[in-house]
């Protein structure tokens, strides 16, 4: 049975994962420009560190996930998950605030990440699946649960930079701290409205309250093995062990032969690999989940590209909006964090309108299949760049292009990011158990087992 009025756990996760992304969008909107510009990295250097740092932060959830779902539940998690990321906002604020003593600086923004990475991985893949779980299977509700979930999201992805950006990138160096400083108190604001509220309105349609048991102890009740099965899955265990060591160690060879020492892009790419194999060898999927998870590993490869590709807003592209693009409106120049609001502010719109679109070309048979719109997604991401490489083409040293052609880049981009994202499963069904979610900025949100 369901209402029209939503559970008001949604609006806890809302106001939550909106806090959350302030914080994070909020720091990588000037962190590319307190590298250059505070701790004086070459451009190289500094984007060397913003790809190791990204990389990560897309990598532990799958760590995080699997910690919460087998030890911590969701909402230990989300608390340690928050504490880390604070501890690491403030450790940023530390950095920026000792530039003179450099070593010093340079290792407290190293440790800083260390923390952001870790506290993301833990919390960034639990808080949405928790939406899922305040409903029904079946409810009709969950469609717009998930919109105004992530309409949260982007709100606070389009505050973060313009607040930030504001206080941070000032022109002076020593004020990046300030941004970081706002990042860290939202984050704190976070785990205290998490935390005070959870008990109230964290609670399931059965009247039970989510995220305290993890689910694969709740769900697997333990059954008595024979001595002949117990030998048998410590064999497959030793089997797989030793499959995925010597994957391990032969993907980190050809890797070493391909980036040198840079042993966190060794270990990114490694365990990009190694832990997707570790899940399928797992001996506790089904046939059919093995299968899904199999289609939705060809799925992420293809996304990868497009990912990849549109992190550089946080990037060459704030460099190229600092350095390269005239921001000056009516007198007053715009900072260049700013442009990284652009994207989730298209994303508002063009969410409220390509429904509508795919709606009708569905009416007259000419919706376009979900690879189709992937490759959509892919070309429109090209396309963008595209329109960057004729704003320069052309332009003498020292010139500025206008502003415009940074909007078009991003308007394009963020059309080819509705596009991207699978919108039905694996079978062509609407997936109203909300088995696979990517989040806005392609994170993996969270694998769960369908519950009947």
């Amino acid at each position: 049975m369901s209402t029209s009025k939503h559970p008001k756990g949604l609006y806890l996760i809302f106001a939550t994962s909106t806090a959350e992304r302030f914080s994070y969008y909020g720091m990588r909107a000037i962190f590319i420009l307190f590298l250059t510009q505070a701790l004086l990295f070459d451009k190289e250097h500094a984007a060397s560190i913003y790809g190791s740092y990204t990389g990560l932060v897309y990598l532990t959830p799958l760590i995080g996930g699997y910690i919460a779902d087998k030890y911590w539940g969701i909402r230990r998690s989300v608390f340690w998950g928050a504490m880390m990321m604070a501890v690491g906002q403030f450790l940023m604020f530390c950095s920026a605030s000792m530039l003179d003593a450099v070593q010093l600086s340079h290792w407290l923004m190293y440790i800083g990440l260390t923390f952001l990475i870790m506290g993301n991985g833990c919390f960034k893949p639990t808080v949405a699946s928790l939406v899922g779980q305040l409903y029904e299977p079946g409810d009709k509700r969950l469609d717009s649960a998930y919109t105004i979930f992530y309409m949260g999201v982007n709100v606070g992805s389009f505050l973060a930079p313009l607040v930030c950006g504001y206080f941070g990138e000032t022109g002076n160096p020593n004020d990046f701290k300030w941004g970081f400083l706002i990042a860290g108190i939202v984050t704190i604001f976070t785990m205290i409205l998490f935390e005070t509220q959870k008990n109230k309105y964290l609670i399931g349609p059965d009247g039970k309250a989510l995220g305290i048991i993890p689910d694969a102890k709740k769900e697997q009740p333990k059954v008595a093995k024979t001595a002949q099965q117990s030998a048998i899955d410590n064999s497959k265990k030793t089997r797989n062990y030793l499959v995925l060591g010597l994957l391990a160690v032969v993907l980190a060879t050809f890797f070493y032969w391909c980036f040198g020492d840079d042993w966190i892009s060794i270990g990114i790419f490694t365990a990009c690999i190694v832990f997707p194999v570790s899940i399928l060898l797992g001996g506790s999927l089904t046939k059919i989940e093995r299968d899904r998870i199999f289609v939705i590993y060809i799925i992420a490869f293809f996304v990868i590209f497009f990912w990849s590709a549109y992190e550089q807003a946080g990037a060459s592209l704030t460099l190229f909006a600092s350095e390269q693009t005239d921001r000056v409106i009516f007198g007053w120049e715009m900072p260049a964090s700013w442009v990284q609001s652009f994207n989730p502010f298209f994303v508002v719109i063009l969410a409220a309108i390509m429904p509508s679109v795919w709606g009708a070309l569905n009416k007259r048979g000419l919706e376009p299949a979900s690879p189709t719109k992937q490759a959509i997604g892919l070309l429109l991401l090209s396309l963008g760049y595209l329109v960057i490489c004729f704003g320069v083409k052309d332009v003498q040293p020292g010139v500025k292009v206008s502003l415009l052609w940074l909007t078009g880049l991003y308007f394009i981009h963020t059309m080819g990011e509705i596009a991207l994202p699978p919108h039905r499963s694996v079978h062509g069904e609407q997936a109203d158990a909300r088995p696979l979610r990517f989040a806005d900025d392609g994170h993996l949100v969270s694998v769960h087992r369908h519950r009947q």
